[in-house]
């Protein structure tokens, strides 16, 4: 296979925005196109998949039809409000595109609803508008209606209505014509935008960053890196679906994490083990909503009542979700694309302890004066959950197909949680929950030290292995180096380090044969753990360096995908990725907490 070299082109590197209110989201790329949209939830049909197939993934574009258009992408300052602004020979205009999101009547108002603007800047430019939705991932095309100032779509599950002051001929017919005056669109699923188009789109404009620039001024920031920061929190925010808590890994689907090797996964779910990855940095934000939407997700699990928990659950909590293949073209010709996640059906023993971290301060913070949202009885499963898988094998963090091992990182996290549950139980005077949790803490450490390779200074994937993984990083974030010698947690980084760096601040998760063959592609979250443990071990001046490299990944809009190939300079992987967005701002606090100085110096 031929590779490319230099520069990569603008497709390849995600020139796209993420917009979104928790109750959907879309993806609108550097030419105002909307590359994706799922409704009515994350892990719905497309209605807008050009992302995964230019001919049946439908479209909703507006086009400047001048000589040789220029664009320029950027949010509205702390907003998930995107601007797209056109320049061409014959005038210049901007693309206002935003999911609503504000309080209404003291709940929070976030329609499905997709609200676009045209504003026109300067001459007379020519645009032309297409608006063509589909469903059942491209295989059902709606009829169409003309009201009086809309367009409904029909035979898509709910009505879908496109409500505009444009002409319904020019969208229709996709014939260019002359802006000569500001332009609204609201594309809705279901109950239609009520009340005057204009009017209402520019007063929920200015409620909805009105709502984000206040989150904003209420997350706590590091002093270092805050720009891009702010852009991850937001990113973070919008991955939570309100309605249940659960928060989905990405919002897209089979975006392959290199080219040509069939490494294409529907991301569209909540995994136990990254909710509690992006609910950890959320709290570092000062957020804590997000945790206490998500312990309702985690009670309504039922968890008491199952013989085991998933890996991975559907975003309203329900835990079907079979994985298929579907007949589109993919992203740069790259098949299959699925749908669903056979991970449902593997054992990954991990996601017991990082619950009960991701809960740990819904107990332990004094914020927090209902300690009954997450009940005893759950703490009491979770605990007996790690107590009876800390000796069996699972697929691990990174979901083998087709190996099972007693894994070091499934160990560090039974740690980890059983740690926090001690802790936990102490606070609530359950002795006998408290004494449990040690035992299973000191079996889980004796376990971890099975994987100890004394030759070479470092701990190995699983038992028995040769192996080195980039997930046991962590063993130095998480602590269990505490009541060791440095040393012992240097050689283990620089152990890491030496096997799994391809360029200065890339990782490979690890170096054998999986499922696909050997890895080409960086792991973004494998270069912030690396970055965080070398903060955590002292190495400061390194870390900061080697994060301003790392940075580089970033798309035009301080966006990151799963993967990145460090020889192309393209981003891989599904899009944006909370894994790597967790791992930014990790990175960002510890090296603000590393400094201890006085901000001004």
């Amino acid at each position: 296979m031929t590779r490319n070299s230099g520069k990569p082109s603008l497709q390849n590197q995600y020139q796209m925005g993420m917009i979104g209110n928790c109750n959907f989201s879309a993806l609108v790329d550097h030419h105002a196109s909307i590359q994706w949209l799922c409704w009515p939830r994350f892990d719905s049909s497309f209605i807008f998949g050009g992302l995964l197939d230019g001919e049946k993934g439908g479209k909703f574009t507006i086009e400047s039809c001048g000589e040789n258009p220029q664009t320029r992408q950027k949010y509205l300052a702390n907003t998930n409000i995107l601007s797209t602004t056109f320049e061409s020979s014959d005038g210049s205009f901007e693309v206002i595109d935003f999911a609503p999101r504000f309080f209404l009547q003291e709940r929070i108002h976030k329609p499905l609803m997709l609200f676009r603007k045209i504003r026109r800047i300067s001459g007379t430019p020519r645009v032309r508008i297409c608006c063509k939705p589909v469903g059942e991932y491209g295989e059902t095309k709606p009829e169409v209606h003309f009201g009086s100032n809309h367009i409904r779509y029909s035979g898509l599950g709910e009505p879908v209505r496109l409500t505009t002051n444009a002409s319904l001929n020019f969208i229709h017919q996709e014939r260019p014509f002359a802006l000569t005056e500001d332009m609204y669109f609201v594309l809705s699923w279901g109950i239609p935008l009520e009340g005057p188009l204009v009017t209402t789109f520019e007063d929920f404009l200015n409620r909805t960053q009105k709502y984000w620039t206040t989150w904003v001024e209420r997350c706590t920031l590091p002093r270092v890196f805050q720009k891009e920061v702010i852009r991850s929190a937001l990113a973070l925010k919008i991955h939570q679906y309100e309605d249940t808590g659960g928060i989905v890994a990405s919002c897209t689907t089979s975006l392959p994490e290199i080219d040509g090797e069939g490494r294409n996964w529907d991301y569209r779910f909540c995994w136990l083990r990254d909710t509690y990855y992006t609910l950890s940095a959320l709290e570092s934000l000062g957020h804590y909503e997000e945790m206490e939407k998500y312990s309702s997700f985690i009670e309504n699990l039922n968890i008491g009542n199952l013989k085991n928990l998933q890996p991975v659950y559907r975003i309203d909590g329900l835990p079907d979700m079979p994985e298929r293949e579907l007949p589109l073209q993919g992203f740069r010709g790259n098949q299959p694309v699925r749908i669903g996640n056979g991970a449902v059906t593997q054992i990954q023993n991990d996601g017991y302890g990082q619950i009960l971290l991701a809960i740990f301060n819904l107990y332990m913070d004094v914020r927090h004066a209902d300690k009954s949202r997450v009940s005893r009885a759950t703490l009491h499963s979770l605990l007996r959950y790690i107590e009876t898988t800390l000796e069996d094998p699972d697929n691990g963090v990174w979901e083998f197909r087709g190996r099972q091992s007693i894994h070091s990182y499934t160990s560090l996290f039974h740690w980890a949680g059983s740690a926090a549950a001690r802790k936990i139980a102490l606070s609530l005077d359950d002795l006998d929950l408290a004494e449990r949790a040690e035992k299973a803490m000191k079996r889980a450490a004796e376990l971890l030290e099975e994987c100890y390779d004394p030759a070479r200074g470092v701990y190995t994937q699983a038992i028995g292995s040769h192996d080195l993984d980039a997930s046991q990083l962590q063993m130095i974030t998480l602590g269990y180096f505490h009541d060791k010698p440095p040393e012992r947690a240097i050689s283990h980084l620089r152990a890491i380090q030496k096997e799994l760096e391809i360029e200065p601040g890339f990782l490979v998760r690890y170096r054998h044969t999986d499922d696909f063959g050997q890895q080409r592609s960086a792991f973004m979250i494998c270069s912030f753990w690396y970055i965080e443990a070398l903060v955590q071990l002292g190495f400061l001046g390194e870390a900061e360096e080697l994060l301003r490299k790392v940075l580089r990944a970033q798309n035009h809009l301080g966006l990151m995908a799963e993967d990145y190939d460090t020889e192309t300079g393209e981003q891989w992987g599904n899009f944006p990725q909370t894994y790597s967005h967790v791992g930014l701002i990790n990175c960002a606090f510890a090296l603000d907490r590393a400094r201890r100085a006085p901000h001004f110096l």
